[in-house]
């Protein structure tokens, strides 16, 4: 064979050997998202799990921060045109996802124009509500969704003389049961709270049955305004004062930074997400317990139930159809009762299917695990009304800033409870204006 056939040959076995990688290439799903630690290496593992069970598809999990970070990111990104396939987006950031039409892939129209077989009536009610547009279609993939629980530590209240198996129902309780606390020296402090706003007033809102905005807290129009400012709601944040001066209460920080006053002892209970249990387990040494949220039991209809926090995955536009096919077969893929199971015993986050929830139930984890399906019968009490469905407002993650800012100067002493729950409620209006502004 000529040195020229020789390299013919050659050429041709390189060409083919290109045009057979190129027809094997996986194609890549980016998937930004807000899970640090522990609940980052349970993301990379669900995407590990996907990429394992097929050849075509490669989802490549990014930590992009906390949720405002992962979401103004993205923002930022897609102006920019270079925006994931997927994010991970808050709650509270779902009005904001909706207004952006253009942005926007919806979940159900990914998955029937890509022929997935997908069943949405899977999904905890409570759950496809939030996320669903008016005609009850779903516009994201439910993830990661919690409650707020009640976690107390059983070696204080046996110190206490309390019943460890019976923690308190209602804020009076609460309160007699710190006093004890305290005065027997078993701990200088009752309880404490992760994410004031949402803890303290939006759910305490939904579990009251009373409204924490108008048009069904948002969800029946944008021409909405505040009603936290209501005497129930002074009530509750004017007590929580007093019991801060008494030693009851103790203020630790705007999202989970109370959570070392916990873990070391100092407070007896904490309120905070379902899924801070992965976090309570890990850093206790102590037996603990987990209970539902307190309530005032002279409002009629307490308790309703509570509403859901946590985040879903939104689908940005902008990614070629193929793409997109990976992404609604990784959307198939984290909506099996296995993987939703997994996820769900792991981190304390609901299982947002009810296949999920009843795999957990026949492989026994509830029995195991008390206190783990707290977060489920807490948010189905009650069929959810207009005021315990949710939120669907605007400018909310902004909001919440405010509502923080209004509620420390309640723990400093600067200002009376009612005076910061109208400047907050003013000063939030202003910022639904906004948005109604720049939406209609």
């Amino acid at each position: 064979m000529s040195f020229r056939s020789i390299s013919l040959a050659a050429a041709t076995a390189v060409a083919l050997a290109g045009l057979s990688g190129a027809a094997s290439a996986q194609v890549e799903v980016n998937w930004w998202h807000a899970m640090g630690g522990k609940l980052g290496e349970r993301v990379n593992e669900i995407a590990e799990g996907f990429n394992a069970s097929q050849s075509d598809y490669k989802v490549n999990p990014v930590y992009k921060g906390n949720y405002t970070e992962t979401m103004t990111g993205a923002i930022a990104a897609f102006r920019a045109g270079e925006q994931p396939h997927i994010v991970q987006v808050f709650e509270v950031g779902t009005a904001s996802m909706m207004a952006a039409e253009g942005a926007i892939f919806p979940v159900y129209q990914l998955m029937q124009e890509h022929g997935v077989d997908w069943d949405p009536s899977i999904y905890l009610p409570a759950v496809v509500g939030y996320y669903a547009d008016p005609d009850g279609n779903m516009l994201s993939m439910p993830f990661n969704s919690s409650t707020p629980v009640m976690y107390y530590n059983k070696d204080i209240f046996k110190k206490a003389g309390l019943d460890p198996e019976m923690p308190p129902k209602t804020w009076n309780e609460l309160a007699e049961a710190s006093r004890k606390i305290i005065s027997s020296g078993a701990a200088p402090c009752g309880f404490t709270t992760g994410w004031q706003s949402w803890v303290q007033l939006e759910n305490f809102s939904a579990l009251h049955n009373t409204p924490f905005a108008t048009k069904a807290n948002g969800f029946e129009g944008i021409d909405t305004e505040f009603r936290f400012n209501s005497d129930l709601h002074k009530r509750h944040i004017g007590n929580m004062k007093k019991w801060q001066d008494e030693g009851v209460f103790k203020y630790g920080g705007r999202r989970s930074d109370s959570a070392p006053l916990f873990y070391t002892g100092e407070c007896a209970m904490y309120m905070n997400s379902s899924a801070a249990q992965a976090g309570v387990g890990a850093n206790v040494e102590f037996p603990y317990g987990v209970a539902m949220l307190p309530y005032y039991d002279d409002v009629q209809g307490a308790p309703q139930n509570s509403i859901i926090g946590g985040a879903t995955l939104w689908v940005l536009q902008g990614q070629e159809d193929e793409d997109y096919r990976g992404v609604a077969a990784f959307f198939k893929y984290l909506s099996r009762p296995e993987v939703q199971a997994k996820w769900h015993q792991d981190t304390g986050y609901l299982p947002i299917t009810m296949p999920a929830y009843e795999l957990s139930q026949t492989q026994g984890f509830y029995t195991k695990n008390p206190g783990t399906d707290v977060s489920i019968k807490q948010m189905t009490l009650n069929n959810p009304t207009e005021n315990s469905r949710g939120l669907r407002l605007g400018n909310f993650v902004q909001i919440r800033d405010i509502i923080n800012e209004e509620l420390e100067q309640v723990w400093t002493g600067n200002k009376p409870a009612d005076a910061a729950l109208d400047d907050a409620a003013k000063r939030g209006n202003e910022l639904l204006r906004q948005f109604q502004s720049d939406n209609s």
